[in-house]
């Protein structure tokens, strides 16, 4: 062979193993990326897993604490909700049972909308002991000619053995029914 042809076949070989090497050097450039691509996308599910993990034992809290709070026997629940005929704005109820002021609410305008079409408020929950018990509940408000009110009125209750709901319907003031009205639920 001659030396032109040596130094031509060298020269090819050089340029193949350069090549060679640059893609080879290329490639496992590109594949840690990918790697580490593949990597976060696998971290990112399992944030997801965990955040969806730590929800649900909220939950589960938030519900047992509820019971051990307010066990059933004891318990008693008052809810707020408009009578149909209620055109006036009720910016606040309070809620007194046995003398102790337990719930006061100032309502916002999306609250009232809501309950204008029919929405309930659970205004407190608490625990009471069986028997009767003194309610008084407030209501403040605007009437729809702007003048202010204020209506108060006092009901017993009587708490049974089990869970006892309340509603409290909310009527306008000067309507044919009681501006407000309790309701076993």
């Amino acid at each position: 062979m001659s030396e032109h042809a040596q130094s031509a076949i060298s020269r090819l070989l050089s340029w193949v193993v350069v090549s060679a090497t640059l893609l080879i050097v290329g490639g496992v450039q590109a594949d840690p990326a990918s790697e580490e691509r593949r990597q976060m996308k696998g971290l990112d599910e399992q944030v997801q897993e965990i955040k969806s993990d730590v929800l649900e034992i909220t939950e589960e809290l938030s519900r047992l604490e509820e019971k051990l709070l307010y066990p059933s026997g004891t318990q008693v629940a008052f809810f707020v909700r408009l009578t149909e005929d209620n055109t006036a704005r009720v910016d606040a109820v309070r809620l007194q049972v046995d003398g102790r002021l337990v719930a006061h609410y100032l309502y916002s305008a999306r609250e009232l909308e809501a309950m204008r079409k029919g929405g309930v408020q659970r205004l407190w929950v608490g625990n009471v002991a069986t028997g009767t018990h003194d309610i008084e509940i407030v209501v403040d408000g605007k009437l729809t000619d702007g003048e202010d009110f204020n209506s108060t009125q006092r009901f017993t209750v009587d708490k049974g053995v089990g869970p006892k709901l309340v509603g409290m319907a909310l009527a306008a003031p000067g309507a044919r029914d009681p501006a407000i009205r309790l309701e076993d639920w």
